[in-house]
């Protein structure tokens, strides 16, 4: 059984999608894995939320919005399964702006970072948890990407709607 963003779950049910392999949402519960990481580093946790309206990249673009930092993704970082991947080539989405419910983003101190990835990956729920990036003073209120082969590039908002709208 494959688990996809729950976006592109919802989008197959509703449109008689099929892929070779039985979907199943990402949707699960996190509250005792992100007690986990409050209990050990709570006053050094500055942000967490789920993306699920409008994916990674509308989550980092709103709060480079609103704490005028910039934010650096390093896009062979990012955990994307590979049948997720094709589903969204297939559908012409990018997985950056896909709602997720199965997952959340983490600012947390630099210093304890690696602590944090490790509390998490210990935890089913975590377990392909990763460091995408930074937060930096560069690019105030920007996100920046660096792709697989190096490149840059601004991950603006999704221009247009997000589909599907789950709520």
């Amino acid at each position: 059984m494959e688990r996809l963003p729950h976006g592109i779950a919802i989008m197959s049910q509703r449109n008689g999608l099929e892929f070779e392999t039985t979907i199943e949402s990402d949707t699960t519960n996190l509250n005792h894995l992100i007690k986990k990481i409050l209990d050990e580093h709570g006053d050094q946790i500055h942000f967490l939320r789920d993306p699920t309206r409008g994916g990674v990249a509308t989550v980092m673009n709103e709060l480079a919005g609103f704490s005028k930092l910039g934010m650096n993704l390093i896009q062979k970082d990012i955990p994307v399964d590979e049948q997720v991947e094709g589903a969204c080539e297939m559908l012409g989405l990018d997985p950056l702006y896909v709602a997720n419910e199965g997952l959340f983003i983490a600012i947390v101190d630099a210093a304890i970072a690696d602590s944090v990835l490790r509390l998490m990956q210990q935890d089913d729920k975590g377990i392909d948890a990763a460091i995408i990036g930074e937060v930096t003073t560069d690019h105030p209120g920007q996100v920046v990407m660096t792709s697989r082969i190096g490149g840059r590039r601004v991950v603006n908002y999704l221009a247009g709607e997000q589909l599907p709208r789950i709520c």
